[in-house]
């Protein structure tokens, strides 16, 4: 298998990333000013210990006449008391930062997921579904991950520098200035790599979402993949993006240990450096034996942060290379927004209807209708008919906003949709599609996310009046049946029943059915079809059909064929002219049912 060579696209720069970051969360700076103070303190007790033994060693055990135990016992019981009070400081630092970073996290999830489910079904149908549960979720968690651990080892490492360093300073110039000499190149060296190290973390994560996208077909597609017998091959896919994000993890790990290998080097320049000249300088009498250990503490705990300085910057590029494809998505502005405020809500009553020179172009793609204008009176039931690819699901979407127009306007009751209020738009105008999906709960609540307030007798009755009563009778737990994972454990035609009954129970005024009655069996058809006639009376609906019984029941029956609406009319009418679009789709439709 050969390995892919990817040059990394360029990338937002770390510290700007960091910036757009927390501005997304401001609950991070929630009781910052506190936990700041107890990493101070914590950071403080740390570089008391060795002040503590340099007094030990220099005033009770290295003193004329011999050691004084009540210096030495008195700097055990102060050290032990430091010790104390940096461990309690540090227990509560931690745990503040663990609170907060989860409920800042939780928040940045959440807002994450809300705005893909904002997007249009464009972009989502642009992007793998995949990859884009990937930042609302793997992303989100290694941004958790550098956090509580990343996070609280960087603050501490940064504070125990400044105050070793200030520390060593005061015992000795020189020696401080030697252990700077031996870092600096070190900090050179992983400052050049940072930005190499940012590319290979952003490629990392992107070959993660592939991944999980890859994986979660293959289990959603599984039927499929054993009726047609591509195991192989879907096998063969997950091994190449398996292997893809591999390559690309090992690409940035080998980045990452230069850095750690330059720091050891510098850690090891710095003790020795520090044991010759501290040795020539006690010698000389410029320090004490007590200073020169003190210092020796310092230096070991100035060269514990920069070690691990690398592998914090490994795990800080691959959280920030996560929150940039989490910024790359809340960036996206919604090409259907909801007007807000600033929008309307539908007039009270069912709905009418007009397309006016209304067209629809997927992007880079050639037109999918043109020039559309139609008006539908309100309560009419119209039927839209047409080949495969015509344009009949797309015109159902622009009537329930779940796309916008490239040119023209769709009105309901005379109000554009662009202007309406989501929330008036969703109460007020009902899609069945064609999948007719179900979450993996039971029949009954499935129902009632349409409305969650209904009892258990108001949802028997709604199936009474569908003409379903019998068919739920025959379910294994009635209307507690459990529907599994989108709806699998029921028949295709079955999730739609259910979905017309969801539907039903939801009181619209707008009914779009696409395509909603293809997938049940005749006698079933037949018995929801005289239920559905009284369920659309008094409201306006529009039918995409497929079989063209549905346009048989419709008062008015309109034919798409390429993205234009060639006739409409009633079916008796229609069907007058065997030649016509609709007259020969009504002859196949004949021949197939035979």
């Amino acid at each position: 298998m050969t390995t892919e060579v990817v040059t990394p696209e360029p990338v937002e720069s770390t510290w700007r990333t960091l910036r757009r970051g927390l501005a997304l969360s401001p609950e991070l700076r929630t009781g910052l000013a506190g936990t700041l103070a107890l990493a101070v303190v914590s950071m403080v007790g740390r570089a008391a210990v060795p002040v503590a033994v340099q007094q030990g060693i220099d005033r009770g055990l290295a003193v004329p006449g011999g050691p004084d135990l009540g210096v030495v016992g008195a700097v055990v019981a102060f050290t032990a008391a430091v010790l104390v009070v940096t461990t309690l400081c540090g227990y509560l630092m931690m745990r503040r930062l663990f609170t907060v970073s989860e409920t800042a996290l939780a928040g940045v999830r959440t807002r994450a997921f809300r705005h893909v489910h904002d997007l249009s079904m464009l972009h989502q149908q642009s992007e793998r579904r995949g990859s884009l549960v990937s930042r609302v979720t793997s992303d989100v968690d290694q941004i958790t991950q550098f956090l509580q651990w990343g996070g609280v080892i960087l603050l501490i490492s940064l504070g125990q520098v400044l105050v070793t360093a200030t520390v060593m300073a005061v015992y000795s110039w020189q020696l401080t200035l030697v252990v700077f000499a031996a870092f600096l190149p070190a900090i050179v060296i992983i400052r050049l790599f940072q930005r190499r190290l940012a590319g290979a973390y952003g490629l990392v994560r992107q070959r993660m979402g592939a991944m999980l996208a890859a994986i979660s077909e293959s289990v959603v597609g599984a039927p499929v993949i054993r009726a047609y017998g591509v195991s192989g091959r879907t096998a063969a896919r997950l091994d190449e993006t398996i292997h893809s994000q591999r390559v690309a993890q090992q690409r940035a790990l080998r980045t990452s240990v230069i850095g750690f290998s330059t720091g050891e080097i510098a850690a090891g320049l710095a003790l020795a450096a520090v044991v010759v000249l501290g040795v020539r300088l006690g010698v000389d009498g410029t320090l004490s034996i007590g200073q020169l250990t003190a210092f020796l503490f310092l230096v070991t705990l100035f060269i514990q942060p920069v070690q691990i300085a690398t592998e914090v910057l490994n795990e800080a590029q691959n959280a920030i290379a996560g929150w940039r494809r989490v910024l790359d998505v809340l960036d996206v502005e919604p090409d259907v927004a909801d007007p807000g405020e600033q929008g309307v809500d539908l007039p009270v009553g069912a709905l009418d209807i007009r397309f006016a020179d209304v067209g629809f172009a997927y992007p880079g793609g050639p037109p999918v209708l043109s020039d559309v204008t139609v008006d539908i009176p309100a309560k009419a039931r119209i039927a839209v008919v047409g080949e495969t690819g015509s344009g009949k699901t797309t015109f159902a979407k622009l009537l329930t906003r779940l796309m916008d127009p490239t040119s023209g306007t769709v009105l309901l009751s005379g109000v554009p949709l662009d202007r309406v209020r989501f929330a008036s738009l969703r109460s007020r105008v009902v899609m069945v599609p064609q999948d007719g999906f179900l979450f993996d709960s039971t029949v009954a609540a499935n129902v009632r996310f349409a409305r969650p307030t209904m009892t258990d007798e108001e949802l028997a009755e709604a199936f009474t009046e569908l003409g379903l009563a019998d068919w739920v009778a025959g379910l294994p737990a009635g209307l507690e049946t459990p529907v599994g994972e989108r709806g699998e454990a029921l028949s295709v035609g079955e999730r739609q029943l259910v979905a017309l009954a969801r539907a039903y129970v939801a009181d619209p005024d707008l009914l779009v059915l696409d395509e909603a009655t293809s997938a049940v069996d005749p006698a079933t058809e037949v018995r929801l079809q005289r239920t559905l006639d009284a369920v659309t009376r008094g409201r306006t609906t529009v039918a995409i059909a497929h079989r063209l019984s549905t346009a048989q029941a419709a008062d008015e029956v309109i034919v798409v064929d390429r993205g234009r609406i060639v006739q409409r009319g009633p079916h008796d009418e229609l069907v007058r002219d065997p030649s016509s679009v609709y007259g020969l789709l009504y002859a196949s439709w004949l021949e197939q049912t035979r």
